[in-house]
């Protein structure tokens, strides 16, 4: 088999995971951002394109779960695909994102420096939120990339 060959087929399975991540991000991010709606935790994210408003934040929300879901395909893809690597996965990818986005990058986006790191009774939500989020789904992404 050729480079030229094998590169393609490398590049067609990566997009491969991260097409059936995206969907899977999308079904995470609707459990999730269901909860963050009865927090009415979503017009702060839809601050995050400067619009304080739920549609929006839901619109920003369900972008990034797709983003965060395509970036876990193409890294969960590489692992055997079984219900213990999926549950570790999401647990994992959902603990990752909660300290990266809820606890770091959204803070500092939003000017609200003085909350980086700062763990009250709402962070505790979003992090159970966030694996909540990781679980749906690494459990999609696995029912999606046994159908590849």
């Amino acid at each position: 088999m050729s480079t030229t060959t094998t590169n393609q087929i490398e590049r067609t399975s990566l997009n491969s995971l991260a097409i059936s991540g995206a969907l899977a991000g999308l079904a995470g991010g609707v459990v999730f951002g269901i909860m963050m709606g009865l927090m009415g935790m979503l017009p702060m994210v839809g601050m995050l394109v400067g619009q304080e408003n739920a549609v929006i934040g839901s619109v920003v929300h369900l972008a990034i779960s797709a983003f965060i879901g395509a970036v876990y395909g193409v890294i969960a893809g590489r692992l055997p695909i079984n219900a213990t690597n999926a549950f570790v996965g999401g647990i994992v990818n959902g603990v990752v994102w909660w300290v990266l986005g809820a606890l770091i990058l959204m803070p500092l986006y939003l000017g609200m420096t003085h909350m980086v790191f700062v763990i009250g009774q709402a962070q505790w939500m979003s992090l159970l939120g966030h694996i909540l989020y990781g679980l749906v789904t690494s459990f999609v992404f696995i029912s999606l990339a046994k159908r590849s």
